[in-house]
Formats: structure tokens, C-alpha cells, sequence
């Protein structure tokens, strides 16, 4: 992948703390920092991914102008997003900042399926939650729940996640670990995951 698309510089949730001061809109922590911040278990990490609502993308634009260059990572393929009139295409689910492209990518933001009250898991709309209840803070920062990051990694379950859900899913209280089988069970009926859970 680096050599197709760049490389990534590392960065840390504190890092996304002082690039998103001042964003008006809500953000959050997600993917494998989301993980190590439940589970205190630290782990490689390729990129950080801050979180926004759908929405927000040009607030987020209006943010970082001047600072960091905003594009759209789609099937496969990366195009600069330069005119907030055109929506994103509805199968683009991330966005790649960095400062310009003689320069590494430095976050790959999140785009959730949410309202300001409501999130909708993207692969299986009934499956819902109020939006303050899919988020945690940790240190004064805002992270996305274990049982949802899981769930969101259940789809394809790659060698990494694996890792996460056998570290996390052992220190889920009750509540977190029924919603995880019930979504499960109802998005992705037969998952490998039910039966440790």
C-alpha cells in the first residue's frame, strides 16, 4: 500500500486532540487506539483514525484550511476534495489528510453513519444506538466503544482484529457483550465471534 499510495506519518490520539481544537463539530477516537485505550494493551498501529459524522465534511474542510489537504480514499482510489458543493460519493467511507503530497498521510478520518443524536451501523440499519452512547472518554478523550469498533471490525475480520477481539471481548461488562452478539447475530448471523461471546 505504501508503495501505491504514500506513507504515514505516526501519530497519536493527543495529536488528533490538538489538530481537531476548535472543531465545532463532534469527534471521536476509532479503529485500534479505540481498542488500546479499553484494554490498556498496547499494539502496532498504522495510521490513526479520528471519527466525524457524515455530515461534518465541510466543517472539517473549514478546519484545516491551510494546515492539512483534504481527500477522499473510495474503492481504491484518491481524489482531493476542493469544492464542499459536490458530495462525497455515498461508498466513500474515509478521508486522508496531509499537509501536501510531497508529504507523508497523517490521519485517516472516519466517516460514521450518524446524526448528532443517532448512529446507524453502515452494513445493517437496524442496527442503531443514541450517539452518546456509542462513545467513552478516557484521559479526556473521546474514544468509540469496544463492542461497536468490534462489531464495525467484524465484517472482515483481518489477522489484527482478531488480536483486538480476543484481548477486548474478555473485559466487555454484560451489557457491551449482549449488544456485540445481538448485532452480531443479527447482521452477521453465524459469525466465528458468537460462540466466544
Amino acid at each position: 500500500a505504501v508503495r501505491l499510495y504514500g506513507p504515514w506519518r505516526a501519530r497519536t490520539p493527543h495529536d488528533a486532540v490538538a489538530l481537531l481544537e476548535g472543531y465545532d463539530g463532534p469527534w471521536w477516537i476509532a479503529g485500534g487506539w479505540a481498542i488500546e485505550a479499553f484494554t490498556g494493551v498496547p499494539r502496532p498501529h498504522d495510521d490513526l483514525d479520528p471519527s466525524i459524522l457524515r455530515s461534518d465534511v465541510a466543517d472539517l474542510r473549514r478546519h484545516l484550511a491551510g494546515r492539512l489537504d483534504v481527500w477522499q480514499a473510495d474503492s481504491g482510489t484518491l481524489t482531493a476534495v476542493v469544492d464542499d458543493s459536490v458530495p462525497l460519493p455515498e461508498t466513500c467511507e474515509n478521508l486522508w489528510l496531509r499537509p501536501s503530497g510531497a508529504e507523508p498521510w497523517e490521519y485517516d478520518v472516519i466517516l460514521m453513519h450518524a446524526t448528532p443524536t443517532t448512529w446507524t451501523y453502515k452494513h445493517d440499519a437496524r442496527i442503531t444506538r443514541p450517539l452518546g452512547e456509542i462513545l467513552w472518554s478516557h484521559d479526556g478523550i473521546t474514544y468509540l466503544r469496544p463492542e461497536v469498533q468490534l462489531l464495525h471490525k467484524a465484517r472482515v475480520v483481518r489477522p489484527k482484529d482478531q488480536v483486538d477481539f480476543d484481548v477486548c471481548a474478555p473485559l466487555l461488562d454484560p451489557d457491551a457483550r449482549a449488544w456485540l452478539r445481538s448485532s452480531l447475530q443479527l447482521a452477521h448471523p453465524g459469525h466465528r465471534w458468537l460462540d466466544a461471546l
